[in-house]
């Protein structure tokens, strides 16, 4: 072990000259312990969520989704369509078309979007493990064409699935309107189910048939997306890269979530944000750190005089100071550590702290990641060796030791 690093453990350790040292020490080392559990709670809480909601994108997100890079609809390539079916690895191939809509029930209207979907959409998202109530129909009868609805729709817009005499019109732009038309173009519906996927989805989605679809929208044989389910166990890796060199490259091919991208990315943001936050005010804390060291070099001036006589050099007498900043972030870091792994497995297994009714879950999700860990035991120990900067330079100007008689 290192003199300097022996000496430093000593000087954290042993006893002080007065008890205000100690205090301002463990002061620190309580503040540094706060600051890394805050740290590393709020990460782990952040991870919870981003963890909660990518599973519910498994529910309606596909594995890959093919769209044009520019514009909304394009006329669907029997020919690669066909090569994608041909992909080992790849178990449906289904197309769909959506487009904004207001949606009317009664009294109550709410603008959402209008999927249309074929035979094998089902095939290709889990849609039926999300259904809260009645059953999934996108068949036309004499009675009408059927449809299903978000959760949050249904809610919006009060809608019973027992009162068949009520339909949900859908109303879109006239594409084709000449003078004596109206601008817009409606659609009776029969609402057959409700599904909850429990994000923005649920407030916006009507999901029924792709001739349904295409026929109120004037768009026949046109397709907004092309949708794609792996088989269990392939190599997603390898079956994206074999869609792009099938695909013309006016296309482009995202996987589950790539199709959310923007909204992963905005809690990666703010997850990251809440670190820069949280890592300044641990710089904040940081500042009792230099007073403690600043009282130790004060406390110890002889020891550092006699210590230059014996032969160490400033350098050594640095680094005594830069493995007391360390030492005291390390303590903290360890005990904070502590503290908010207790507090991870109480969450994770009890549910301490709980959300307000409305949520998908009855206590705030947590999930540590090492990685994390790691980036918050790497700043703490930067910034206390930063902290231990001034003090060592100012114990390296403690002259030596010379007895005169």
């Amino acid at each position: 072990m290192p003199i300097s690093l022996t000496i430093a453990i000593r000087y954290l350790f042993g006893k002080k000259s007065t008890n205000a040292i100690n205090i301002i020490t463990a002061v620190s080392v309580v503040g540094i312990a706060i600051g890394t559990a805050a740290l590393i709670l709020i990460l782990s809480v952040f991870n919870g969520f981003e963890g909660l909601m990518r599973g519910y994108l498994d529910t309606f997100n596909p594995d890959f989704k093919i769209v044009p890079i520019e514009g909304k609809f394009f006329y669907k390539d029997e020919a690669w369509i066909k090569e994608l079916e041909d992909i080992d690895g790849i178990e449906v191939v289904t197309s769909t078309i959506e487009e904004v809509a207001l949606l009317e029930y009664g009294d109550k209207q709410q603008v959402g979007i209008i999927k249309g979907v074929d035979s094998s959409f089902i095939n290709t998202v889990p849609i039926e493990d999300a259904m809260k109530s009645g059953s999934i129909n996108f068949k036309s009868s004499e009675f009408g064409t059927y449809c299903i609805v978000g959760n949050g729709v249904s809610n919006i817009l009060n809608i019973n699935l027992q009162n068949r005499f009520t339909p949900l019109t859908i109303h879109v732009p006239n594409r084709r309107k000449k003078i004596i038309d109206k601008d817009f173009k409606s659609r009776p519906l029969l609402v057959s189910g409700v599904f909850s996927i429990r994000n923005e989805r649920d407030n916006q989605y009507v999901l029924s048939s792709y001739e349904m679809v295409s026929g109120l929208l004037d768009l026949y044989d046109k397709v907004s997306s092309v949708e794609i389910k792996s088989k269990s166990g392939a190599d997603l890796s390898r079956i994206k890269r074999d869609i792009s060199s099938i695909v013309p490259d006016t296309y482009e091919v995202k996987d589950r979530y790539q199709q959310d991208e923007s909204f992963l990315k905005a809690m990666t943001i703010e997850k990251w944000s809440s670190y820069l936050i949280f890592g300044f005010t641990l710089i904040l804390i940081i500042f009792n750190v230099i007073g403690s060291l600043w009282m130790i070099v004060i406390d110890k001036k002889k020891d550092l005089s006699v210590l230059q006589s014996f032969g160490a050099s400033k350098v050594i007498i640095k680094r005594i100071f830069y493995w007391e900043g360390a030492l005291v972030s390390l303590l903290g870091f360890l005990i904070g550590f502590i503290a908010a792994l207790i507090f991870y497995v109480l969450q994770k297994n009890i549910g301490l702290i709980t959300v307000p009714d409305g949520f998908s879950t009855t206590s705030y999700p947590i999930e540590l990641l090492w990685t994390d860990v790691l980036i918050i035991f790497v700043t703490v120990i930067v910034l206390g060796i930063c902290a231990s900067i001034p003090t060592s330079i100012r114990a390296a100007k403690v002259s030596s030791y010379v007895r005169t008689e």
